[in-house]
């Protein structure tokens, strides 16, 4: 079943803070911020929201499209999802731009200050969701604000349920939009701090939100996630991790579960412990799309995790 993510493509450049940001940052002179965090440990990795998920996703055996807008110095990323096996097929380069940039500091509690230059995502509204292409399922992520817009509107009118993930896009929406989007789509789902904003922006309840989709998925880090559906409240616990290097791309590796889940119809208890293993899969590797494994392997991570097998 054919997924088409919809999202950034990004270089991320990743630096580690050797110390905690609260040490650095005084609450009463944020006013006047100007601090400099010396980070010795330097990384460029793969990144951005579509290539996160799409990498995931196809780890697990499924058959994710990314849909995007990259820049004339995409070529070595394109070389690496071909190495990976994700299809290119809906991924527009305009030459006069450069891929989204990231530039993300992380601390000792993994904390993150993320500095992003959009690039080619801001014109992503020149890509349409391809019509008679055999897509199934979509994710509309993080991207540039007319692309999410007119791709949601798109998948809707196509009769392709799809996720409305907004993720750190969310702040360019006002309310009636962030409604919008809600009615438009099949699932949502946000992290803690997104939901608050969410229900802040809105003036919505959880419930009043759940309602308005099949499922309202609210992941919670180390807590786990929980799921709303069918008026009930499922409790997701967090999957075992063996070590935390690196939380970026956490969140993506865990929409990837919810794709594979919901293709391959599992229930949404499954689905969900899915993703939350493949977070934990992710967050024991730096970078967003290091980490690799068998589909026998995970299957076993997942009995060791939940005491259960799908």
């Amino acid at each position: 079943m054919s997924a088409l993510i919809c999202g950034s493509m990004a270089y991320d450049t990743i630096m580690v803070f050797h110390d905690k940001f609260k040490n650095h940052i005084l609450p009463e002179k944020v006013h006047m911020l100007n601090v400099s965090f010396l980070v010795p440990a330097l990384r460029r990795e793969y990144g951005g929201c579509a290539g996160n998920i799409a990498y995931n996703l196809q780890l697990l055996g499924g058959d994710p499209k990314i849909m995007a807008t990259v820049g004339h110095d995409f070529e070595p990323y394109a070389q690496w999802l071909c190495l990976s096996g994700v299809s290119s097929e809906y991924i527009k380069v305009l030459d006069n731009n450069y891929t989204g940039q990231a530039y993300i500091t992380t601390d000792e509690d993994d904390n993150q200050i993320t500095a992003f230059h959009p690039g080619a995502m801001n014109e992503s509204h020149l890509n349409s969701v391809p019509e008679n292409a055999g897509i199934e399922i979509g994710i509309v992520s993080p991207d540039g604000r007319a692309g999410m817009l007119l791709h949601a509107q798109e998948l809707a009118q196509l009769g392709i349920p799809f996720i409305f993930d907004p993720g750190q896009g969310m702040p360019m929406f006002n309310a009636e939009e962030l409604v919008q989007f809600l009615e438009q789509a099949t699932w949502a789902t946000f992290n803690d701090y997104e939901f608050e904003l969410m229900q802040k922006v809105t003036g919505l309840t959880t419930a009043e939100i759940a309602a308005k989709v099949d499922a309202l998925i609210i992941t919670l880090g180390a807590e786990g996630s929980k799921i709303y559906t069918n008026d009930k409240c499922l409790e997701i616990p967090a999957a075992k991790v063996e070590q935390i290097l690196d939380p970026t791309g956490c969140g993506d590796a865990y929409r990837a579960g919810l794709l594979y889940g919901l293709t391959n119809n599992y229930s949404w208890e499954e689905t969900g412990r899915m993703g939350a293993l493949m977070g934990a899969i992710k967050i024991e590797q730096h970078g967003s799309q290091n980490h690799t494994f068998e589909f026998e392997y995970f299957k076993q991570r997942y009995a060791d995790s939940f005491g259960q097998t799908f």
